[in-house]
Protein backbone atom coordinates (compact mmCIF):
# COMPACT_ATOMS: atom_id res chain seq x y z
CA UNK A 1 0.00 0.00 0.00
CA UNK A 2 1.30 3.45 -0.99
CA UNK A 3 0.80 6.48 1.25
CA UNK A 4 2.05 10.04 0.61
CA UNK A 5 2.08 12.56 3.47
CA UNK A 6 3.28 16.14 3.90
CA UNK A 7 6.49 16.29 5.91
CA UNK A 8 7.00 18.51 8.95
CA UNK A 9 9.78 19.27 11.42
CA UNK A 10 9.21 15.94 13.18
CA UNK A 11 10.47 14.27 9.98
CA UNK A 12 13.88 15.96 9.90
CA UNK A 13 15.84 12.82 10.88
CA UNK A 14 13.94 10.69 8.38
CA UNK A 15 14.51 13.13 5.52
CA UNK A 16 18.19 13.50 6.41
CA UNK A 17 18.74 9.73 6.51
CA UNK A 18 16.79 8.94 3.34
CA UNK A 19 18.49 11.82 1.53
CA UNK A 20 21.98 10.59 2.41
CA UNK A 21 21.25 6.99 1.44
CA UNK A 22 19.46 7.90 -1.80
CA UNK A 23 22.08 10.41 -2.87
CA UNK A 24 24.84 7.88 -2.28
CA UNK A 25 22.89 5.20 -4.18
CA UNK A 26 22.25 7.43 -7.20
CA UNK A 27 25.26 9.78 -7.21
CA UNK A 28 27.94 7.97 -5.22
CA UNK A 29 30.07 7.37 -8.31
CA UNK A 30 29.69 10.92 -9.64
CA UNK A 31 32.82 12.24 -7.95
CA UNK A 32 35.63 11.56 -5.53
CA UNK A 33 34.50 9.96 -2.27
CA UNK A 34 35.64 12.98 -0.22
CA UNK A 35 33.56 15.35 -2.34
CA UNK A 36 30.45 13.16 -2.23
CA UNK A 37 30.82 12.77 1.54
CA UNK A 38 31.30 16.52 2.02
CA UNK A 39 28.24 17.33 -0.07
CA UNK A 40 26.07 14.82 1.78
CA UNK A 41 27.20 16.10 5.19
CA UNK A 42 26.20 19.64 4.23
CA UNK A 43 23.09 19.11 2.09
CA UNK A 44 21.51 16.47 4.31
CA UNK A 45 22.60 17.69 7.73
CA UNK A 46 19.89 18.08 10.34
CA UNK A 47 20.54 21.84 10.30
CA UNK A 48 20.14 22.09 6.50
CA UNK A 49 16.97 19.99 6.43
CA UNK A 50 15.50 21.88 9.40
CA UNK A 51 16.17 25.17 7.62
CA UNK A 52 14.49 23.87 4.45
CA UNK A 53 11.47 22.56 6.36
CA UNK A 54 11.10 25.95 8.05
CA UNK A 55 11.21 27.76 4.69
CA UNK A 56 7.61 28.06 3.45
CA UNK A 57 8.70 27.83 -0.20
CA UNK A 58 9.65 24.15 0.28
CA UNK A 59 6.97 21.48 0.09
CA UNK A 60 8.32 18.15 1.29
CA UNK A 61 6.31 14.96 0.89
CA UNK A 62 7.13 11.50 2.21
CA UNK A 63 6.16 8.31 0.40
CA UNK A 64 5.58 5.09 2.29
CA UNK A 65 5.20 1.56 1.01
CA UNK A 66 3.50 -0.87 3.39
CA UNK A 67 4.11 1.59 6.23
CA UNK A 68 7.88 1.78 5.50
CA UNK A 69 9.50 5.01 4.38
CA UNK A 70 10.49 4.61 0.73
CA UNK A 71 11.49 8.14 -0.25
CA UNK A 72 10.51 11.76 -0.47
CA UNK A 73 10.20 14.77 -2.73
CA UNK A 74 10.47 18.53 -2.43
CA UNK A 75 8.82 20.97 -4.80
CA UNK A 76 9.05 24.75 -4.99
CA UNK A 77 6.32 26.77 -6.70
CA UNK A 78 7.05 29.83 -8.83
CA UNK A 79 10.71 28.83 -9.15
CA UNK A 80 11.92 30.77 -12.17
CA UNK A 81 14.45 29.21 -14.50
CA UNK A 82 16.48 31.31 -16.97
CA UNK A 83 15.61 28.90 -19.80
CA UNK A 84 11.84 29.08 -19.18
CA UNK A 85 9.87 32.23 -20.03
CA UNK A 86 7.12 31.89 -17.43
CA UNK A 87 7.78 32.42 -13.71
CA UNK A 88 4.77 30.17 -12.93
CA UNK A 89 6.75 26.95 -12.96
CA UNK A 90 7.48 24.43 -10.24
CA UNK A 91 10.96 23.17 -9.47
CA UNK A 92 11.14 19.53 -8.51
CA UNK A 93 14.01 20.07 -6.12
CA UNK A 94 14.29 16.46 -5.01
CA UNK A 95 12.66 13.15 -5.74
CA UNK A 96 14.40 10.29 -3.96
CA UNK A 97 13.29 6.68 -3.77
CA UNK A 98 15.44 4.23 -1.82
CA UNK A 99 16.95 1.58 -4.07
CA UNK A 100 15.25 -1.28 -2.25
CA UNK A 101 11.90 0.16 -3.44
CA UNK A 102 12.85 0.61 -7.09
CA UNK A 103 10.58 -1.20 -9.53
CA UNK A 104 7.44 -0.65 -7.45
CA UNK A 105 6.34 2.49 -9.38
CA UNK A 106 6.74 4.64 -6.26
CA UNK A 107 8.76 7.21 -8.18
CA UNK A 108 5.95 7.47 -10.70
CA UNK A 109 3.34 7.83 -7.95
CA UNK A 110 5.32 10.57 -6.20
CA UNK A 111 6.13 12.35 -9.47
CA UNK A 112 2.46 12.36 -10.54
CA UNK A 113 1.45 13.53 -7.06
CA UNK A 114 3.82 16.49 -7.41
CA UNK A 115 2.53 17.28 -10.91
CA UNK A 116 -1.02 17.38 -9.54
CA UNK A 117 0.01 19.72 -6.70
CA UNK A 118 1.81 21.93 -9.20
CA UNK A 119 -1.29 22.18 -11.40
CA UNK A 120 -3.48 22.93 -8.38
CA UNK A 121 -1.14 25.84 -7.62
CA UNK A 122 -1.65 27.31 -11.09
CA UNK A 123 1.75 26.35 -12.41
CA UNK A 124 2.25 25.76 -16.15
CA UNK A 125 5.09 23.27 -15.92
CA UNK A 126 7.73 21.55 -13.85
CA UNK A 127 11.52 21.62 -14.17
CA UNK A 128 14.45 19.92 -12.47
CA UNK A 129 18.17 19.21 -12.52
CA UNK A 130 19.36 15.70 -13.30
CA UNK A 131 22.94 14.44 -13.36
CA UNK A 132 23.87 13.40 -16.90
CA UNK A 133 25.37 10.18 -15.54
CA UNK A 134 22.17 9.09 -13.80
CA UNK A 135 20.80 7.05 -16.71
CA UNK A 136 17.89 5.49 -14.77
CA UNK A 137 16.66 8.95 -13.70
CA UNK A 138 17.06 10.35 -17.20
CA UNK A 139 15.05 7.48 -18.62
CA UNK A 140 12.39 7.85 -15.92
CA UNK A 141 11.93 11.58 -16.55
CA UNK A 142 11.91 11.22 -20.33
CA UNK A 143 9.22 8.52 -20.08
CA UNK A 144 7.27 10.96 -17.88
CA UNK A 145 7.30 13.51 -20.71
CA UNK A 146 10.14 15.73 -19.59
CA UNK A 147 12.51 17.18 -22.16
CA UNK A 148 16.12 18.31 -21.84
CA UNK A 149 16.20 22.08 -22.31
CA UNK A 150 19.80 22.92 -21.39
CA UNK A 151 23.10 21.74 -20.04
CA UNK A 152 24.17 23.10 -16.69
CA UNK A 153 26.53 22.31 -13.86
CA UNK A 154 25.68 21.23 -10.32
CA UNK A 155 28.20 22.22 -7.66
CA UNK A 156 29.05 19.35 -5.34
CA UNK A 157 31.98 21.09 -3.58
CA UNK A 158 34.24 24.05 -4.28
CA UNK A 159 36.49 21.69 -6.23
CA UNK A 160 33.92 19.50 -7.99
CA UNK A 161 30.84 20.03 -10.14
CA UNK A 162 28.80 17.49 -12.08
CA UNK A 163 27.35 17.99 -15.54
CA UNK A 164 23.58 18.17 -15.31
CA UNK A 165 20.62 18.69 -17.58
CA UNK A 166 17.75 20.99 -16.95
CA UNK A 167 14.61 19.09 -17.86
CA UNK A 168 11.17 20.60 -18.28
CA UNK A 169 7.61 19.40 -18.70
CA UNK A 170 4.82 21.71 -19.84
CA UNK A 171 1.26 20.84 -18.76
Amino acid sequence: MIKITKANLDDVYLISDVGKISFLESHGISGPDKDIKQYMELAFSLEAITKELNDKKNNYYLIYYNDRIAGYSNIIYNAANPKIESPNVTKLDRLYILKEFHGLKLGTALFEFNIQLSKENKQIGLWLYVWTGNKPALSFYQKAGMEIIANTSFKITEDHSNPNYWMYKVY
